[in-house]
């Protein structure tokens, strides 16, 4: 499409390199973008640490939310252990050496359930898990 400018000379102005960079531009940041962390949007309450800090980077990890009826939720659905220990080893393989997952428990959740957590990671030769907390009075 081009745009007729009268300034007393007659020139035209092709718009179309500009439509299709903002083109890609939008393309781009639709790809780049990340819509939805459903990991974090599952409500539980977290308990307090005095010394929590929170996390400066932000690597690319495996999130394990665990109910206060022991209910494993990861990845957007709730899992059993067997499951569980699948998706870790998938883990593992896709970023060996790399792989990190944070467990987020529920405060009224028995400890067994996050120590069968951390079991499944070692199973799986993920050494790098942590477990959440939320900042509490100092």
């Amino acid at each position: 499409m081009a745009i007729r400018i009268h300034s007393g000379k007659s020139t035209l102005f092709d718009i179309t390199p500009m439509i299709d960079c903002v083109f890609q531009l939008i393309i781009f940041f639709l790809v780049a973008t990340e819509f939805a962390e459903e990991e974090k949007e599952m409500a539980v309450r977290l308990p307090e640490a005095a010394e929590a800090q929170p996390i400066t980077s932000r690597p690319k990890e495996l999130f394990v939310n665990v109910t206060d009826q022991g209910r494993y939720f990861v990845t957007g659905k709730i899992v059993d252990r067997t499951e569980l220990q699948q998706i870790l080893n998938r883990t593992y393989v896709n970023n060996p050496g790399r792989a990190t997952v944070i467990i987020r428990a529920d405060e009224r959740c028995p400890w067994k359930y996050v120590v069968a957590v951390m079991d499944a990671c070692n199973k799986a030769k993920i050494r790098d898990y942590r477990v959440t907390t939320r900042e509490g009075p100092s």
